[in-house]
């Protein structure tokens, strides 16, 4: 029977510079220990990946994939989150992503070193074997998110035109190679929403390249539907991090978080299992969908030790694996269809 594949888990958020989180070889053993079958890999670290070679090298590939398979694990997908967000960023935010790109660069300068990041990632993808890259779009409107002061008329416009500018040509080379670049859909980036994504893919002709990654804790965080997220744009998801999060506001926070830190915040993103997201509607919704690509745990709490949340995690995705139906449940009841048997049901002859 078909089903979603994993569980998987998404190294970054677990590298560290003393083992077993310190190489790529020492890692992957270690979640392999836990119950993971797969692993994302983070394209800026080199701790994981030399982009360079992965992007020219189909031999090198076929190392890297030797290295996971002798841990256990294969690799999922490849993420370029941190480029992403560099191949459009409004200069408010360059100091506070200076350490996404190079030193020394400027903003112009890191946004073409992003989009080489982008296309390297895409062709090490092929190289590999892969269907998706996970990555940030990036933001130019985000400073304008809350309509006041009011955004003067044709900002938005303007805005979505420039970033399908700069992704369009990515897009289509990701396309020529069989490759989806599916956005994480995050607070602080332009797409964030369903709407912001509906705005993208006209601006760049509706791409089929242009894809999501599924991750119902930012949308928790926005109080949005994230189930029936799934049923609307299901046919553009290629990813899936299963990560978990919180919106509890009270008379003192809420949405925006008061400028408190993560554990004081009305939103916060918790360990699976320990925040507000249904796990179980959103692994049938992404199973009625016909998603069958990896589950990947994404990891960020507030208040568990990340040992405890990878510990936890393998488990709790590997429960929510649902054996997609092949047969409907009252097939014993059915039969072959006679037409003239219903219409004497019918009381029609």
């Amino acid at each position: 029977m078909s089903k979603i594949n994993g569980p998987a888990i998404f190294l970054a958020q677990f590298l560290r510079d003393e083992p077993p989180c310190d190489s790529l070889e020492n890692i992957t053993k270690w979640v392999a220990s836990l119950g993971y079958r797969g692993v994302q890999i983070p394209t800026w670290d080199p701790r994981c990946i030399d982009l360079d070679k992965a992007a020219e090298s189909t031999t090198y590939c076929d190392e890297l994939k030797g290295t996971l398979a002798d841990a256990g694990v294969a690799v999922t997908e490849l993420a370029a989150h941190l480029q992403g967000q560099c191949v459009a960023m409004h200069p408010a935010y360059e100091q506070a992503f200076a350490g996404f790109y190079p030193e020394g660069m400027n903003r112009d300068q890191a946004c073409a070193w992003a989009t080489d990041q982008i296309i390297k990632t895409i062709d090490a993808s092929a190289n590999l074997g892969l269907s998706t890259v996970v990555l940030f779009p990036g933001a130019l409107l985000w400073p304008f998110v809350y309509p006041w002061p009011q955004r003067p008329a044709g900002i938005v416009e303007e805005g979505f035109s420039e970033l399908a500018k700069r992704w369009k040509p990515l897009l289509d080379h990701a396309a020529d190679k069989g490759i989806a670049l599916a956005y994480e859909l995050h607070p602080g980036e332009d797409l964030h929403d369903g709407a912001t994504f509906e705005m993208f893919l006209e601006k760049v002709d509706n791409n089929p390249a242009a894809a999501i990654n599924y991750d119902p804790s930012h949308f928790v965080l926005q109080a949005l539907d994230y189930v029936a997220f799934i049923k609307i744009y299901g046919e553009r998801i290629t990813a899936f991090h299963v990560k978990d999060a919180e919106l509890r506001p009270d008379g003192r926070v809420g949405v925006y978080g008061g400028y408190q830190g993560w554990a004081d915040r009305a939103g916060r993103f918790r360990s699976l299992g320990d925040g507000q997201v249904d796990f179980s509607q959103v692994f049938t919704a992404m199973t009625e969908i016909g998603y069958r690509s990896w589950a990947v745990l994404e990891w960020e709490c507030c208040v568990k030790s990340p040992e405890q949340g990878a510990a936890e995690g393998a488990p709790f995705i590997e429960r929510h694996l649902i054996e997609a139906a092949e047969v409907a449940f009252d097939d014993f009841a059915g039969g072959d269809a006679d037409s003239a048997a219903n219409r004497k049901m019918l009381g029609l002859d």
